[in-house]
């Protein structure tokens, strides 16, 4: 039984600034006192969650790793806490009096100020040595659902192959200049012995929380055998994702963002039962629904926030998308589905009807308005094609009346009579 659509007419306006994940500086005491230095990014949509991102050796914040993998978990909802540790980027402190365990502290503190503030972190993530760190710290750090590594050492000793050529006037002077992309740092014994004395190995063993191992194969920098060791050690539940042609320091911006990908998705399901994330700052609640250009696969491709969950909307391929999506008309025929479903569900519940299942099939065109009284008969408008499956030991009777309980679903209603879309711009 087919039951033709209504039409419906929008007034739009079109913003062509695009909306970018939201950063702000913050400073807080780390471990031993200094200021440090911190960047949030702050998902559009209400975040599913924070995470706290760890850098790795001598890197800082703003490191290709850090920098794009927060972003990139930021933008599928997860808020992100990265900082600069002691000595090193914007934070105060000497690098030459750090150490590992420095590192380790200076996380638990972060953490720390990131509970004071209302963003308790329920992710660690680390890059490289940072990797090595959010596995020791974790079991210091309370409210933890997850930890991730991507490209970490099994051993945080491992860090001192980069300046294996020193060890020697290390060990003999207490102290030396070494180099490491160019840039001077000063590594002290205490440095060496502390790295070496470092129980990551025990960490991992004793890790009572899901982890995730991301390592490239041709990681040159710390070799595919550490995450071997990681992973063999952890507990389950446990998952390891190979960045197949990623280098170490995740140069390639494809490499980050699929890192950010297989994160947020793996850390999403351990987030899933937090409590219900705050209203987002300056957006009135009723704005629930929060759409924005992706940027990636194609010029067409948004991405689309409804309580912290992240969907795609796109175009197909022969009008210049990505095919990776409904289409925006997809979305609406497919509310007018839902929403039928559900309104004939809950008039069958009511009556205490053997209503076993509803299928919609639903179908968009635009058609002369030869039935509008009101339009110039040259106007093209939207029409919706409904084809209801009813399955159940039901008679003719009570199939007939839910046909007729379908057209009083809200949303048939909201299209027969129209809406009223008033648009401004942001902060205004």
């Amino acid at each position: 039984m087919e039951i033709q659509g209504h039409k419906t007419y929008l007034g739009t306006a079109r913003n062509r600034g695009r909306t970018m994940v939201k950063s702000s500086t913050v400073k807080f005491a780390g471990a031993h006192g200094y200021q440090l230095a911190g960047r949030l990014d702050i998902p559009v949509g209400p975040p599913l969650g924070w995470a706290l991102f760890a850098h790795c050796f001598t890197c800082s914040k703003q490191s290709r790793a850090a920098l794009r993998v927060s972003k990139g978990l930021a933008e599928r909802g997860i808020g992100v806490l990265r900082f600069d540790f002691t000595g090193l980027g914007e934070s105060d402190g000497d690098f030459e009096t750090t150490d590992f365990s420095g590192n380790v502290a200076d996380l638990v503190a972060a953490a720390k100020w990131m509970q004071e503030t209302g963003r308790s972190p329920s992710l660690l993530a680390g890059h490289s040595l940072g990797g090595a760190a959010v596995i020791v710290a974790a079991r210091e750090i309370e409210g933890l659902k997850a930890v991730a590594t991507i490209n970490a050492p099994s051993d945080a000793g491992h860090v001192i192959h980069q300046f294996s050529d020193d060890l020697e006037t290390i060990e003999s002077e207490g102290t030396a200049e070494i180099h490491l992309a160019g840039r001077p740092f000063r590594i002290t014994k205490e440095f060496v012995d502390d790295v070496r004395d470092a129980r990551v190995a025990a960490a991992v063993r004793d890790l009572d929380l899901p982890l995730l191992v991301l390592h490239g194969p041709r990681d040159e920098v710390v070799g595919i055998e550490n995450a071997s060791a990681l992973f063999t050690s952890a507990r389950h539940p446990k998952n390891f994702i190979s960045l197949d042609g990623a280098d170490h320091f995740l140069r390639r911006p494809e490499d980050s963002a699929f890192a950010a990908s297989m994160i947020a998705a793996w850390a999403g399901h351990y987030m899933s039962d937090s409590s219900q994330p705050a209203p987002v700052e300056g957006v009135a609640r009723m704005h629930e629904v929060i759409v924005r250009e992706t940027g990636e696969a194609s010029r067409f491709q948004n991405e689309v926030f409804v309580d912290g969950r992240r969907y795609l909307i796109d175009e197909p391929q022969s009008v210049g998308g990505s095919n990776t999506g409904p289409t925006p008309y997809d979305l609406l025929a497919a509310a007018l589905g839902g929403c039928t479903s559900m309104t004939l569900r809950m008039y069958a519940d009511r009556k205490k009807w053997p209503l076993d299942r509803v299928t919609v099939r639903l179908g968009h065109r635009k058609v002369h308005a030869d039935d509008c009284e009101t339009c110039d008969k040259s106007d093209r408008i939207d029409e919706f094609s409904r084809v209801l499956e009813i399955e159940g030991e039901l008679d003719a009777e009570q199939v007939e009346r839910l046909v007729e309980i379908a057209d009083r679903c809200p949303v048939h209603r909201t299209l027969e009579h129209g809406v009223i879309v008033k648009t401004a711009l942001e902060g205004q």
